[in-house]
C-alpha cells in the first residue's frame, strides 16, 4: 500500500478530538529536532497533515539542534512563556524535565480524547514517559540499535543460516565463533563498531549489562551491589573483540558506518535511523544484499537498549493552552501517532501497536524482523542524571573509549565509574 495515500486518509472518528472544537483555524507551534533522514520524513507528515486539516489545524513547524541545545532552548523558553504548542522529545530526558517542571501532564482525559490508551504501547515503552505515577509524553516510537549485515560476505564465510539471518546469535562462544570465521575468511573488519564515542557504545554496553539482569541505578546508588561487575564482563567482551582484531579500533561514528557501506565491515551495530541509509543505497544499486536484526544475545537473555521519541507539552509559564488550542494539539499527537507507518520508513520502531500490527508494517523489511527486540528492551534508568547528553553518558564515556580499545582494564574503568557517578 503507498504510505503517502494513507497518510492522506484523515482519522475522523466520531465525536473525535476535533468535532468538539471551534471552527476557526488553530495554529500549532512546533518544534522537533529532527535531522537528516528523520527530519525529512516528518516534514512530509506534518504537510500531510496540514492538507488533512485546512481551514481547522495548521502546524507551524521549526526544527532545532539535536541535543544540549534544544532541552536547554526548551528550558528558558517555558520559564519565560515562550516555548512551542508541542515539541517533540527524548523519553531519556523526561525524569529532568520534570524535576524542571516544565512539562505537561498527559491526562486520562487527554488520552481518552486522542482515542489512545495504555495499552496500545508497549509496557517497557509507557514505563519510560511515566514519572510517579504520571505520563508526560505520548509515545511516537522506540528506535533501540540493532545488528547490520553483509548477507554477501556472512555466506561466503559459512555463518549465513537458511533463513538468511547470522548464525550463532545465542551466546558469547558462538558470536565470537562467528566473527572469526568471518576474519579467517579475509574480511578486515568482522564487527565496525563505534569505538572512538563512548557515548555511542553506551548503547551496547547497557544491553550488555542489561543481558545479565544487571542495571545502572538501583534506588539512588549507580552500579550497587554486583552491577558493576556486570558492566566490567560488558567491557571485557567488547575489549576482548578489539584486542583479536575482531571489532574496528577507534572508530568514529561516520567511519562506522562507511567501514559497513563500503564492505570492509561484515556487520555493524548501529541504529535503526541507518535503515534509511541502507535503503536508499540499495535502491542505487550501490549497496550489497543486507539486513538488520536484534543485536546477539551475549549473556543469559535478549536484552536492546533503547530510547523513545515522544511529543509532549511544555509547561508556557503565565501561558496556559487554552481549551481550543489543547484540542488542536492532542489531534496533531493523535493523527502523527496513528500515521506512524511512514515514520517507520525512516527505520524507527512505531510505538502505536496497532501499526505495528498491521499487515502492511509486517511486510517492511528489515523492520518487521527486528521489531520483536521491543519485547526485550530497556530504557535509562528514571533519573534526572541521565538522558541524551546528560553527565552519566559523559562519565561513562571518559572510561569506555580507552577501556573498548584496550588501554584500560575494566575493572579499573568500572571502579572510576562508579566513584563520579555517585559523587554526582
Amino acid at each position: 500500500m503507498n504510505f503517502r495515500r494513507m497518510m492522506a486518509i484523515a482519522v475522523v472518528a466520531a465525536g473525535g478530538i476535533w468535532a468538539v472544537a471551534a471552527q476557526a483555524e488553530e495554529t500549532v507551534m512546533w518544534w522537533d529536532f529532527l535531522g537528516g533522514g528523520d527530519g525529512v520524513r516528518m516534514k512530509q507528515m506534518i504537510a500531510d497533515f496540514n492538507a488533512a486539516h485546512t481551514g481547522k489545524i495548521k502546524i507551524d513547524a521549526t526544527t532545532l539542534e539535536w541535543g544540549t541545545p534544544f532541552y536547554s532552548k526548551v528550558q528558558t523558553s517555558a520559564a519565560v512563556g515562550e516555548a512551542p504548542d508541542v515539541m517533540t522529545y527524548h523519553a531519556s530526558r523526561i525524569p529532568l524535565a520534570v524535576s524542571q517542571d516544565i512539562l505537561e501532564e498527559i491526562t486520562a482525559d487527554d488520552m481518552s480524547k486522542m482515542g489512545l490508551s495504555a495499552s496500545d504501547f508497549a509496557q517497557t515503552t509507557m514505563g519510560a514517559v511515566t514519572v510517579d505515577g504520571k505520563q508526560y509524553a505520548v509515545p511516537l516510537d522506540t528506535h533501540p540499535i540493532v545488528l547490520y549485515y553483509n548477507r554477501v560476505l556472512l555466506k561466503k564465510a559459512g555463518v549465513l543460516g537458511d533463513d538468511g539471518r547470522p548464525v550463532g546469535m545465542k551466546n558469547k562462544e558462538e558470536f565470537t565463533a562467528t566473527l572469526q570465521k568471518l576474519k579467517d575468511a579475509g574480511v578486515e573488519f568482522p564487527l565496525g563498531s563505534v569505538t572512538a564515542d563512548g557515548n555511542f557504545m553506551y548503547r551496547t554496553i547497557y544491553s550488555l549489562v542489561c543481558q545479565q539482569g544487571g542495571e545502572l541505578l538501583t534506588g539512588n546508588e549507580f552500579l550497587a551491589g554486583d552491577n558493576g561487575k556486570k558492566l566490567a564482563n560488558a567491557l571485557a567482551v567488547l575489549q576482548g573483540w578489539t584486542k583479536t582484531g575482531l571489532q574496528s579500533t577507534y572508530t568514529d561514528y561516520p567511519a562506522t558506518v562507511a567501514l559497513f557501506t563500503s564492505g570492509k565491515a561484515a556487520m555493524m551495530i548501529n541504529g535503526v535511523w541507518e535503515v534509511p541509509t541502507m535503503t536508499d543505497l540499495a535502491k542505487q544499486g550501490k549497496l550489497f544484499d543486507w539486513g538488520a536484526v536484534e543485536i546477539p544475545v551475549i549473556f543469559d537473555k535478549p536484552c536492546t537498549y533503547a530510547d523513545s521519541h515522544s511529543f509532549a507539552i511544555p509547561k508556557n509559564k503565565g501561558k496556559e493552552l487554552s481549551p481550543e488550542k489543547r484540542a488542536a494539539v492532542l489531534e496533531v499527537i493523535s493523527w502523527i501517532d496513528k500515521h506512524s507507518l511512514f515514520w517507520a520508513t525512516a527505520g524507527h520502531i512505531p510505538a502505536y501497536k496497532p501499526v505495528t500490527e498491521s499487515a502492511e508494517y509486517k511486510a517492511m523489511q528489515p523492520n518487521a524482523t527486528y521489531s520483536t527486540l521491543t519485547a526485550n528492551m530497556i530504557f535509562d534508568p528514571k533519573s534526572t542524571k541521565a538522558g541524551v547528553a546528560g553527565p552519566i553518558f559523559d562519565i561513562m564515556s571518559n572510561y569506555f573509549v580507552p577501556t573498548l580499545n584496550g588501554e584500560m582494564d575494566p575493572g579499573e574503568a568500572v571502579k572510576s565509574i562508579k566513584e563520579e557517578l555517585n559523587s554526582m
